[in-house]
């Protein structure tokens, strides 16, 4: 794998890891938590791969320099991936969060929201991208919690099925009518235009 798409992987991931982290806090879920230890090793990983990649690829004094950016990234990424495993650390230690905690989540502008879908809800049998959620509502799934298992990072492709259990993130405009449209006390029709003009 190139160091560009090396650096797109840990980008990505270390964004999931983040968010699975603060969600294993607020819903004190263990297994998100043990998903974060999986993450954080992978962009370890990754980060000694680019390393390598750049040992490689630098045959020049100047060649060494412009890659020394790149490393810098990487290094960054990977600390940001630690500060995410230092968060699931907490839970898996049997850390139990303090009020003031799920107040501060509450006020912050992005809101991490659960929700299960509903048999009778539009979201049951759809694709991710058949259903525009971040456009419709501005809400991302992080995760998705079926029977036993998880989906992490789910992409376009990703069936939601009934009785599904979501984690989600966005605005709190948008966790409203998640719960909403989870539930089937609203279709995807029902979402006001301007919502939907937004991004």
């Amino acid at each position: 794998m190139s160091i560009k798409n090396l650096l797109i992987e840990m980008k990505n991931m270390s964004e999931l890891m983040v968010d699975l982290a603060y969600s294993a806090v607020l819903f004190n879920s263990k297994t998100a938590a043990e998903e974060v230890i999986t993450l954080e090793n992978e962009v370890n990983s990754m980060n000694y791969q680019i390393k390598m990649e750049s040992l490689v690829a630098a045959r020049s004094y100047e060649d060494a320099e412009k890659l020394t950016a790149l490393l810098e990234i990487a290094e960054a990424t990977e600390t940001m991936a630690n500060a995410a495993k230092d968060l699931a650390d907490l839970v898996l230690t049997g850390f139990k969060p303090h009020p003031v905690f799920k107040r501060v989540m509450e006020e912050s502008d992005k809101s991490i929201v659960r929700v299960t879908v509903d048999e009778s809800s539009e979201l049951a049998n759809s694709t991710l991208g058949d259903l525009l959620l971040v456009n419709r509502t501005g809400m991302r799934v992080i995760s998705i919690r079926r029977g036993s298992s998880w989906i992490y990072g789910p992409d376009k492709n990703t069936m939601l099925l009934a009785n599904d259990s979501l984690i989600l993130k966005g605005t709190d405009e948008g966790a409203d009518l998640l719960e909403k449209l989870a539930a089937g006390a609203c279709s995807l029709d029902d979402i006001p235009d301007e919502l939907e003009d937004e991004d």
